[in-house]
């Protein structure tokens, strides 16, 4: 059993999220799959070692042992991975792929060079929508895609990675809490029809029971970058502000910059996954797993 550590990846996996559907979702296999390793593990094992509960799940004394066995594997494997690759020594461009909101504010600078450090290897950005990089992975002209969809391909592996927040944001002031009827003052710039984003804010105003059809359109624009160039460039009108919605993450530095203004709608956040995808066939690639493993650990 110890010469399959997937298994008991899993089983960390399930612990740490404390729920089976969320361990799923991580690792980017059926909740099904889930179950049945970690029923392998305790008929391997032949004692129960989760006990699934309303609110999440616990561990038997058995689960527990074996939770201290498999985190002690684990480093012994992180640490022996970053020993393979030392020995391998070799020399490639690992090809990253990631949406504009992801490429261009949130691994820029720091992280991107960091990860190269951990793979001991150049790596390439390119920044696209997220449809654009998932046929990129499929098509293996990218090692590995960052998105802010889901992606349902047989093909491709889909981890979740992080929780993403939209907001609504401004050059001037804006109450902090908006209700629906406030939307129809502004002036808005919009993503353009058929981006992820747009999809998102569609069922985000049905849901607010408002219409876009009846706001005071002004532009559409096809990504994050013109969106804050066009409000940063707008006329300052406190009474019928010009408003657009893109990641928190997008105008972070501004709004901590007095740049922008956000603010967020009455009784509702507007969330939204990143995720990471590969091809299956790069399943047991040292560099995309060390590349994964970099940045589910939070450094990015």
């Amino acid at each position: 059993m110890l010469k399959d550590f997937t298994k008991l990846e899993t089983f960390l996996t399930v612990v740490r999220e404390r729920s089976f559907s969320r361990a799923s979702a991580k690792l980017g296999i059926s909740q099904p799959a889930v179950t049945q390793q970690i029923k392998f593990l305790e008929k391997y094992l032949d004692t129960k070692i989760i006990e699934r509960k309303k609110n999440g799940i616990r561990l038997t004394n058995a689960g527990e042992e074996l939770y201290k066995v498999a985190v002690n594997l684990e480093r012994c494997i992180h640490e022996a991975d970053a020993d393979i690759l030392r020995i391998i020594d070799k020399k490639i461009t690992f090809r990253l792929g990631t949406s504009f909101t992801i490429g261009n504010y949130i691994l820029p600078g720091e992280c991107l060079n960091t990860l190269s450090q951990v793979i001991n290897n150049d790596v390439k950005l390119t920044i696209e929508v997220s449809r654009k990089i998932a046929e990129m992975v499929r098509e293996r002209k990218i090692d590995l895609g960052l998105i802010e969809a889901p992606i349902i391909d047989d093909d491709l592996v889909i981890r979740e990675w992080k929780e993403d927040e939209l907001v609504v944001f401004s050059n001037v002031p804006l109450p902090k809490i908006l209700r629906p009827e406030d939307l129809y003052e502004f002036k808005w710039v919009c993503r353009e029809e058929g981006s992820q984003t747009r999809k998102v804010l569609q069922e985000v105003f049905q849901e607010l029971g408002v219409s876009c059809k009846d706001f005071n359109v002004l532009s559409e624009v096809s990504n994050t970058t013109a969106v804050l160039q066009t409000i940063k460039r707008a006329k300052k009108d406190p009474e019928h502000p010009t408003v657009s919605i893109v990641s928190h993450y997008a105008v972070a530095e501004e709004v901590q910059n007095g740049i922008f203004y956000e603010a967020r709608f009455q009784g509702y956040t507007m969330k939204r996954k990143f995720y990471i995808i590969y091809h299956k066939d790069n399943k047991h690639n040292a560099y995309v797993n060390n590349t994964v493993d970099f940045i589910l650990s939070g450094k990015c």
